[in-house]
């Protein structure tokens, strides 16, 4: 029996919804926002959300982030909605949504779609059940990086090639070595290419190899990567830089496992796995023809996105204790505490370098610590200090007045709605200098209506 969740204002939709779970044989909840969805979200195992777009206090697309981070169950997620949207179904179907749904909806149709994501999500925790991998490098609980290790275990498992993109310092390459190492190539090579760091005129020769006096300087035989990297993993760093050129040729090379070094009249072989990684856009790229479409079909069988560290805000706390514990190691010191703030301040920093950056600040962090026994946010850098409370500040300056709330920061609709009619009038009030033709002639306010609204937030003209 399966728990689904309704967040919909609709309560006839609601109804037939419940209804229908219910004749299923399972169980339904019902939430009116997304403020009581996300509590039972973030309680409850549910299954699968029935999700609708326009909700009194948010937009059920732009939350779909924050309920794949607090949901404790992951569920497969329906966006429902009473105006269909095509940019809207892009925009969900990119966050991983299950179905678009638009309203008025076959019941036929919903129970069809219903029994299928619950039968692929049965499949799904019974392989979670069976497929052990072990993920000891990849520090992080937090539900985004839970959803990459379900998508690293399907590449783990298979001999398919896999694209890994993420921003730079998020730690694509240990990804990739984390797939080979759970691999049935795991006890051979894992051959890293750096396409960004080689010329044109070398890339070729690296991958391939070349024969003895093929060029000017080549005066030995040299074995190329893809020969090394037979029977194992070939790690391509940066694809994104490859040249147009070696693209066409390397091409080739994925299809056939075939190539032949440079110089030579020979063709070789090598049976190795292809895992790509890049932080550009290779889909923009090939609209512009910067990159190959045949090519990019051929890397992305399985694709890994990696998040930003912005994303992953739970793991900063165990990224910054793994990594100056490793530290402490190192340096044969005794391992060091932390100051709340210090957490704090790492909080709100965006790290537009991510990981490599985190772990770049913790080590000034702690050569600056010295001998002390506890990482304060002083021992952090300046600048870093800098931008978190200048954006601090920001914040406030950018909230109006009494709209925070203890239990969420925000206000209700009601309440939010009821601020900013104030502060429009009081504008408008102060633009036109009380002139009440002016403001009805720009506000289109009746003058019933502008009165009426005097009265009941006691303003003047």
């Amino acid at each position: 029996m399966a728990l689904i969740l309704i967040i919909d204002d609709d309560t006839n939709f609601c109804g037939t919804m419940e209804s229908l779970i219910l004749r299923m044989g399972h169980d339904c909840l019902k939430a009116e926002t997304l403020k009581q969805g996300m509590e039972i979200l973030a309680t409850r195992d549910v299954d699968i959300l029935l999700l609708d777009v326009r909700l009194p206090d948010g937009n059920g697309l732009e939350w779909l982030p924050q309920i794949k981070e607090k949901s404790i169950s992951n569920p497969e997620i329906f966006i429902v909605t009473g105006l269909g949207d095509p940019d809207g179904a892009e925009a969900a179907i990119q966050e991983g949504v299950w179905d678009y749904i638009v309203k008025p909806t076959s019941v036929k149709q919903t129970k069809l779609s219903l029994t299928r994501a619950l039968k692929y999500r049965e499949e799904k925790k019974s392989k979670k059940q069976t497929v052990a991998i072990n993920l000891d490098r990849i520090i992080g609980e937090s539900p985004v990086i839970k959803q990459c290790f379900e998508s690293l275990t399907r590449a783990a498992v298979s001999n398919a090639p896999v694209l890994v993109t993420g921003e730079t310092g998020t730690g694509k390459e240990l990804f990739a070595n984390t797939i080979h190492d759970n691999s049935v190539r795991s006890l051979n090579n894992f051959v890293v290419v750096d396409c960004a760091a080689l010329t044109e005129s070398l890339l070729e020769s690296t991958l391939f190899g070349h024969k003895k006096g093929a060029f000017t300087g080549a005066a030995d035989k040299r074995t190329g990567l893809v020969k090394l990297a037979d029977k194992g993993t070939l790690f391509l760093d940066e694809v994104g830089e490859m040249p147009l050129s070696t693209q066409k040729s390397f091409l080739r090379v994925l299809q056939e496992k075939r190539f032949r070094p440079v110089g030579d009249s020979l063709e070789i072989s090598s049976d190795f796995r292809l895992i790509a990684a890049t932080n550009r856009d290779l889909h923009a790229m090939v609209k512009k023809g910067e990159f190959r479409q045949d090519l990019l079909y051929r890397l992305c069988a399985v694709q890994l996105r990696i998040p930003p560290l912005r994303e992953r805000g739970p793991d900063i706390k165990k990224l910054a204790m793994f990594h100056v514990n490793r530290l402490c190691d190192d340096y044969q010191v005794p391992n060091k505490g932390f100051e709340q703030v210090f957490f704090d301040t790492l909080n709100a920093y965006h790290w537009p370098g991510n990981v490599r950056e985190l772990f770049n600040i913790l080590e000034t962090a702690f050569v600056a610590s010295g001998y002390e026994k506890t990482l304060y946010a002083m021992h952090l850098p300046r600048a870093i200090r800098i931008q978190v409370a200048k954006a601090s500040i920001q914040r406030g300056a950018d909230r109006p007045h009494g709209l925070e709330t203890p239990e969420t920061g925000l206000p209700t609709f009601k309440e939010f709605k009821h601020l900013m009619e104030i502060k429009y009038l009081k504008k408008i009030i102060a633009e036109t200098r009380g002139d009440v033709q002016t403001i009805l002639k720009r506000s289109g306010l009746s003058k019933s209506h502008f009165y009426s609204l005097l009265k009941k937030y006691n303003l003047k003209v």
